[in-house]
């Protein structure tokens, strides 16, 4: 039972992850917001478009494996700093995407790269910038989360900062839309960009390791670490952690898949649906902002939610891995109403908008979960390495949806049936966790802790 005088300061840390969390979702969000704009003014297809967000990913994928072990190299407060001052330059820069792809296609002055138009090109740049700093930005949330948190509160912890990405989902259709009609689309980049330095100043004045931190109380100290006996039994602190020891756990694998397997369903909700309500019901971008608006409501609701749920069964005498394995088969079975969206669409836009809403809920709570896994299992000093290397399978998993989607929306659009596209994808989101979990559980079907 915690003391009423123990403090909650941890909570400060937690605020000030679930800002820096909103913010990441915001900077990426713009680009699919202004899309319609985007590719009338530039002439872009379906594939174009699927391109330049497949730069991000992969980008993001590869630059995730990096960014976990520089946290873990700088250590949270830095690692985190660093990372948002290079997303939000590279946020800032999409404003002069046409000037920057002009100049590299003028430098580099190759046959096949002058063929691609400027437009691309420079907002392909822009996104790998983008995607190289906001790789950072779950490693070291999820690492300032082991450091400030006992393991019972970890996933309710990581669930509320999780749900920043959801608010970001929400205010980027509320203001993005109407900058970009007063102020034009690149100053939509621009003040987005921005904010992130606002944040960097609270987080450099607030956040320290606990050890170090003078406004945490001995109390709360302790209750942070009233569960780290056995970690201390298990790890060697000096020993230096390699890539290629951390690939030897089935532990790691079991988080790897299970990202690989289910970060691509997140990605195609948030950079396909307004073209999903704008190809299959004729929305245009101010039509959208509502029901983008109450969808991502919903699933900050579902990351808030999913990240208590596991103490529900931890409080009946499970451990805290056992309680949330048990708690993300439940949340697994979620997304299969995403399988009505397509044959209940008819009645009206409402119904896929709610459904996929549920199914974006549920991702949020097997989110706020599966990050939670690696804390359970892993020594503090491992965590941003082991979350780098989940998160790049992730980032490859998200290229490989967006680029599929992409390709399916353009032939069915030929066809003159687009709604067959979005039926297969949203197939393929509805079943992917219940596959990642029964892939999970057999890879590590009891809670072991790693030493090394």
């Amino acid at each position: 039972m915690i003391k009423e005088n123990i403090g909650n300061y941890r909570w400060t840390i937690c605020a000030l992850l679930f800002f820096a969390t909103t913010i990441n979702y915001l900077d990426r969000q713009v680009l699919s917001l202004l899309k319609p704009n985007l590719e009338e003014q530039f002439g872009w297809s379906n594939s174009d478009y699927a391109d330049i967000a497949a730069v991000f990913q992969i980008v993001y994928a590869v630059s995730m494996l990096f960014a976990g072990r520089i946290v873990d190299k700088l250590g949270t407060k830095w690692g985190y700093g660093w990372a948002i001052i290079l997303w939000s330059i590279g946020a800032i820069i999409h404003a002069y995407s046409i000037a920057i792809g002009e100049t590299i296609i003028a430098t580099i002055g190759w046959i096949g790269i002058a063929a691609v138009p400027a437009s691309i090109i420079g907002f392909m740049f822009s996104r790998a910038i983008l995607a190289i700093g906001e790789a950072g930005n779950f490693p070291a949330a999820i690492k300032a989360t082991a450091e400030y948190f006992p393991k019972k509160e970890r996933s309710f912890a990581t669930g509320i900062f999780n749900s920043g990405a959801n608010v970001g989902a929400i205010l980027a259709p509320l203001t993005v839309p109407w900058i970009a009609t007063n102020w034009g689309w690149p100053a939509a980049f621009e003040i987005v960009g921005g904010v992130g330095f606002l944040w960097l100043f609270f987080w450099l004045f607030f956040y320290e390791s606990p050890e170090k931190q003078k406004r945490l109380s001995q109390e709360e100290l302790a209750y942070i670490n009233s569960d780290q006996e056995e970690e201390a039994v298990t790890d060697t602190p000096t020993e230096k952690v390699s890539w290629f020891k951390l690939l030897g756990y089935k532990q790691t694998w079991a988080f790897t898949i299970g990202k690989f397997m289910t970060d691509g369903v997140w990605w195609f909700f948030l950079f396909w649906l307004p073209a999903y309500l704008k190809d299959q019901y004729g929305m245009m971008n101010e039509q959208i902002m509502l029901p983008l608006a109450v969808l991502y409501s919903m699933t900050m609701i579902g990351s808030i939610g999913g990240g208590w749920f596991p103490k529900y069964f931890i409080d009946k005498g499970y451990a805290p891995y056992d309680g949330r394995m048990k708690a993300m088969l439940v949340i697994a079975s979620i997304p299969l109403v995403v399988l009505l969206a397509q044959p209940l669409g008819h009645y009206s836009f409402w119904v896929p908008v709610i459904l996929i809403g549920i199914g974006a809920s549920a991702h949020q709570a097997w989110s706020a979960n599966i990050f939670t896994t690696v804390s359970d299992m892993f020594p503090k000093r491992a965590i941003g390495s082991v979350v780098g290397i989940g998160g790049m399978a992730g980032g490859l998993g998200g290229a490989l949806i967006t680029k599929l989607g992409g390709g399916l929306f353009d032939h069915y659009k030929a066809l003159g049936s687009i709604e067959t596209g979005y039926t297969i994808m949203f197939t393929i989101c509805a079943v992917a966790y219940l596959l990642a979990w029964t892939i999970m559980k057999s890879l590590v079907p009891k809670m072991k802790l790693i030493k090394l």
